[in-house]
């Protein structure tokens, strides 16, 4: 089956061609939810309701660009509408800045397995991590980033910079090799 078949089979609501999807994108997909929530079950109900999403809206899907982004944007988006949903509801989630000394070291993410990686990532705190993921990894601009977290530009470029400075410090602390 070619992807405009699978494609026009989840518009068409054929359930095998959505469960196919689903099977061909979920995995990388809650690792893109994982960074952004590092409780697995809290990831995972980030990944139905982004499914869920894919599902509703394939039909504006153009075929142009790629599936794999089309669907990942759709997740970061979800990731990131969670994330608002707990800042509403009053839990901690911070986007202020918060002091932190910085480390010079850079982060050599070349010699970093990828489960390290994701685990020193998901030790940032929330705010941290959002911006942090966000820049680093899906290649937002601290103006996409500011517009999609009702924050300033000024507050995505440093608290970037924080997350970045923490994730040296833990490497630091862990005695990484890459610190």
């Amino acid at each position: 089956m070619t992807e405009s078949q699978l494609i026009q089979g989840c518009r068409d609501g054929d359930a095998a061609c959505q469960r196919l999807l689903y099977d061909t994108y979920q995995a990388k997909m809650l690792g893109v939810c994982m960074r952004y929530f590092p409780d697995k079950m809290e990831a995972q109900d980030v990944l139905q309701d982004g499914f869920i999403k894919v599902f509703k809206n394939i039909d504006s899907y153009q075929e142009k660009g790629s599936l794999e982004g089309w669907i990942r944007r759709i997740m970061v988006n979800t990731a990131l509408e969670q994330i608002r949903k707990e800042a509403r509801k009053g839990q901690k989630v911070s986007f202020e800045n918060e002091s932190l000394m910085i480390v010079e070291p850079e982060i050599a993410s070349d010699q970093l397995e990828a489960n390290d990686i994701l685990k020193f990532v998901q030790a940032l705190p929330t705010g941290y991590r959002a911006i942090f993921n966000l820049f680093a990894i899906e290649g937002y601009s601290h103006n996409e980033i500011a517009e999609q977290l009702n924050i300033s530009v000024n507050t995505s470029y440093s608290q970037y910079h924080r997350a970045r400075a923490l994730l040296q410090k833990i490497l630091k602390n862990q005695n990484h090799p890459a610190a």
